[in-house]
């Protein structure tokens, strides 16, 4: 998994404190190392070794957190610390997270389970973790203040607790609330039925919708902004960044989106009808499922959808606003379309010589053509596939279908081969005639009138 081990223990002297009492369980023990990783391609999935059976989840360009069995209890290792992400190749942010990443490691465990969570902070301020959605004592809650002390710069909380209920969660603090997470700290935490057969599926892909406001040419965001936002993530990678959805034919898939922006996002699949199957509340019941090709993901939820791979492809998956399928947008940008900027040009490349003017036909330019940029910086719109540009960035991917997987394969198979006579196809023959306004006498190919018949009552149908 392209891990690296932390002992944080010994010779750190890191003071271990509890998130409430943790009683006599911890001891003397060790805490256990924190793996950590600065990959960003998505990690195999971590099927379990012991306990009952699951599918594991795989998270886009993220992994899942090891743990180790000590006794009735599992035992994670979050830390919490500053980390650099790559949001695609060209631009690196500078955000906060856990174990060398944002968003931080997906936890998974099982429905019964008692699990002993303990956090490091490396960050340059207090923070807490809230376990999202979950059911557990008041003290493990993690809002800093009201349930907790803050977990002060080099110190190690410990939060215990059972899971009571299957389904999707997340994580992140309740501290500089507004900050922490602007910098990147959440990630997921998946607990799976204690009946492996409840709700199987064969592949289960998760991730986290992030937002930032990073300037070109910087690697901060600006933790302060509202609304302005430019940079729309999935799991703080952004198209062509994002990693693809590789899945068979045949296979029974769920996908699970959490979402923690500051607006909602319209999650779309090209190719498919599917059901909504989960919330951060709980499992949907099979006879209330319903079916969508579009989800909105509010604020501060998670929302789950599965469908049955059997139209293999190469298919889209998006959000449905358009701004938010774009890179390094600029609010301020001005609308050229229908306007010559021939003079303005020839002005402009007196002073930069390599000046292109874009926009008078609209932007798709922008997406085939490679224009100096300041550094660190993405196009608005980039990427290519078999055919061209796609024009897109931000929140956008690929569902790959294919046949002849092998259950655990996920690699990149590549573009579609599409069957012969299957793809659109540019038209060779006589321009179509055009369609005529009620009344009109319409001209065919061969120049002869054609006789418009007035419908009955005078003034049109009904």
């Amino acid at each position: 998994m392209s891990l690296s081990r932390r002992n944080l223990v010994g010779a750190s002297g890191l003071a271990l404190l509890g998130a409430a009492a943790v009683s006599g369980r911890v001891q003397a023990q060790s805490i256990p190392e924190a793996p950590t990783t600065t990959t960003n391609t998505m990690q195999p999935p971590l099927y379990p070794k012991s306990g009952p059976d699951y599918q594991p989840v795989v998270t886009l360009n993220g992994w899942t957190l090891p743990w180790r069995q000590n006794g009735d209890w599992k035992e994670f290792h979050l830390v919490a610390e500053p980390v650099e992400r790559e949001m695609a190749p060209g631009m690196i942010a500078r955000l906060w997270g856990y174990n060398g990443q944002s968003p931080g490691p997906t936890i998974e465990a099982v429905e019964g389970d008692k699990v002993r969570i303990f956090v490091t902070n490396r960050l340059p301020e207090h923070t807490t973790i809230h376990w999202h959605g979950m059911l557990l004592p008041n003290g493990m809650d993690g809002v800093g203040g009201l349930t907790q002390p803050h977990i002060k710069p080099g110190k190690t909380f410990v939060y215990e607790f059972e899971l009571k209920k299957s389904g999707t969660f997340m994580y992140h603090p309740h501290a500089d609330e507004m900050v922490q997470m602007a910098m990147g700290m959440m990630g997921f935490f998946v607990v799976h039925p204690r009946d492996p057969d409840l709700y199987r599926v064969d592949r289960d892909f998760v991730f986290l919708l992030a937002t930032y406001d990073i300037d070109p040419g910087n690697y901060l965001p600006k933790v302060h902004e509202m609304l302005n936002f430019n940079m729309w993530t999935f799991n703080s990678r952004v198209f062509p960044g994002i990693d693809h959805l590789v899945v068979r034919k045949g296979d029974r898939v769920r996908v699970r989106v959490g979402n923690l922006t500051m607006t909602n996002h319209p999650i779309h699949m090209h190719g498919y009808h599917f059901e909504v199957t989960c919330t951060d509340g709980g499992w949907v019941r099979p006879e209330a499922r319903w079916p969508e090709t579009t989800i909105d993901i509010p604020v501060g939820a998670m929302r789950a959808y599965e469908f049955v791979a059997d139209v293999p492809g190469d298919w889209a998956l998006h959000c449905h606003k358009s701004h938010h399928t774009m890179n390094a947008m600029g609010h301020d940008i001005r609308t050229f379309i229908g306007v010559n900027k021939r003079e303005f040009a020839k002005q402009m490349r007196r002073m930069v010589p390599d000046y292109m003017p874009m926009g008078g036909a609209g932007m798709a330019d922008m997406g085939e053509m490679e224009m100096p940029l300041p550094d660190n910086t993405l196009p608005m719109m980039t990427g290519f596939a078999q055919f061209g540009a796609v024009e897109m960035g931000g929140m956008f991917t690929v569902v790959k279908v294919r046949e002849g997987l092998a259950a655990g394969d996920y690699k990149d198979p590549g573009w579609y081969q599409h069957p012969p006579g299957t793809v659109a196809w540019e038209w060779k023959g006589p321009t179509p005639t055009s369609t005529s306004a009620p009344g009109a006498k319409p001209v065919p190919r061969g120049g002869t009138p054609v006789q418009v018949v007035k419908p009955r009552g005078g003034h049109g149908s009904h």
